[in-house]
């Protein structure tokens, strides 16, 4: 999907005080930077925002921090939840792929939230759930490993169960159709235009001790 870019991208990404902008400047200090000792909650690709704004103000004993690659994207999602000056939350303009030069044992859970599934074999390893990237969450995780996925692809979701349990993960909880449990959730902006069409939402929660 083709996103529009926001004229003045540079300006909001520069002007927001919630953005943290040299990030490798706080590996394994992320606590420094909230100022408390709470868990350290990862939404890779977090999009325009509103599952990890949700998240954050339904959850103000966790501290939250939203990846996002795409600038454009990114500047969308700091309008959205600037006006609601969360102290819980901080974002990183980053490829997931190099987290583990940002992030050091201090991460205690990850979302991911409609990935791209990268249907294509030749393009597996771009999944965020393949080896390569639970390789990298190795080292970002502080102790047990939590991973929870929330997708519409039948195909990145079956490639994640394999590749969660074929590298120790335990599959704890999951589901088909999250909308038809009680199971506490907040929308993506995906989330709530596939649910609208009738597709059925699969989640997980993994853990690796």
């Amino acid at each position: 999907m083709r996103i529009r870019n926001l004229k003045n991208t540079k300006e909001i990404l520069n002007e927001c005080d919630f953005l943290i902008k040299n990030p490798q400047k706080y590996q394994g200090k992320y606590q420094n930077l909230f100022n408390n000792k709470n868990p350290i909650h990862l939404e890779i690709g977090m999009g325009k925002g509103h599952f990890i704004k949700q998240m954050a103000i339904n959850h103000p004993e966790i501290n939250f921090i939203g990846i996002e690659m795409m600038s454009s994207i990114l500047a969308r999602a700091i309008k959205n939840i600037k006006p609601l000056n969360l102290p819980n939350l901080k974002l990183i303009n980053i490829n997931a792929k190099n987290l583990d030069s940002i992030f050091k044992k201090e991460i205690a859970t990850i979302y991911l939230n409609f990935s791209d599934p990268w249907p294509k074999s030749r393009h597996a390893k771009r999944r965020l759930t393949s080896l390569d990237f639970l390789k990298v969450y190795d080292k970002i995780f502080k102790n047990e490993k939590i991973i929870i996925q929330k997708t519409d692809n039948e195909l990145l979701f079956e490639s994640s169960i394999i590749s969660l349990t074929n590298y120790g993960y335990k599959i704890e909880d999951i589901s088909l159709d999250l909308h038809q449990t009680e199971k506490e959730n907040y929308l993506t902006e995906y989330e709530d235009k596939f649910s609208k069409l009738g597709v059925k939402i699969k989640y997980l929660k993994a853990k690796k001790d």
